[in-house]
């Protein structure tokens, strides 16, 4: 009976993070698809002359030209190559968590902003919350697809890069529109690696 227990234990030990990735990739894939189905909703906004700001400036007071409901994904990442599909949240939502789910970072610019920079987070590892597990796989030329307000976006990534763990610096060519990915280092405890990648069309 013992045995039994412990092997039973061993094998629910050794599946539980796949459970919980498989249990999460279900509710993301969903949430994903009631977003396709959905029409943003249309509303006025008042325009201060005051402080004028970029438009869609994330987190800023910037004018949106639709509703934004924070429980649902503002857009959604997807990266071919590694078959990563994944929502992410505005950067109001107490869902833009990078404990719970890819993260927004405070001061990124929307894909339809010319030469902003999307900025986002996520762990490596393995555990079912690491999201950017498999960046490392990703080269120069690479796509990114960004969907964001009914539009699909084209990204290639054009530098990649380590820098020390604590405050990272971007760099990249300001004249073009951009998303920046950021995470841990495989294999490295002190660094975390910058993908820098272009819109193109």
């Amino acid at each position: 009976m013992l045995g039994s227990f412990l092997i039973f234990f061993g094998i629910v030990s050794l599946s539980w993070n796949y459970l919980l990735r498989m249990r999460d990739e279900v509710f993301s894939d969903m949430k994903i698809a009631m977003m396709d189905s959905e029409e943003p909703t249309t509303v006025s906004h008042e325009v201060i002359e005051e402080a004028p700001v970029a438009d869609n400036v994330v987190g800023e007071g910037a004018d949106h030209n639709y509703e934004i409901d924070y429980s649902k994904y503002l857009g959604v990442l997807e990266i071919p190559k590694i078959g990563l599909k994944r929502g992410f949240y505005n950067v109001g939502s107490k869902y833009n968590d990078i404990q719970y789910n890819v993260t927004m970072v405070q001061g990124s610019t929307l894909p339809d902003v010319v030469n902003g920079n999307l900025i986002l987070m996520a762990h490596s590892g393995d555990a079912y919350i690491s999201y950017f597990a498999y960046l490392w796989k990703l080269e120069l030329g690479d796509s990114v697809f960004v969907t964001y307000a009914g539009h699909r976006y084209q990204y290639l990534i054009v530098s990649i890069y380590e820098v020390p763990k604590g405050v990272v610096t971007i760099k990249r060519n300001y004249d073009r529109t951009a998303l920046t990915m950021i995470t841990c280092t495989k294999n490295n405890d002190f660094t975390q690696t910058v993908y820098i990648s272009e819109q193109i069309g």
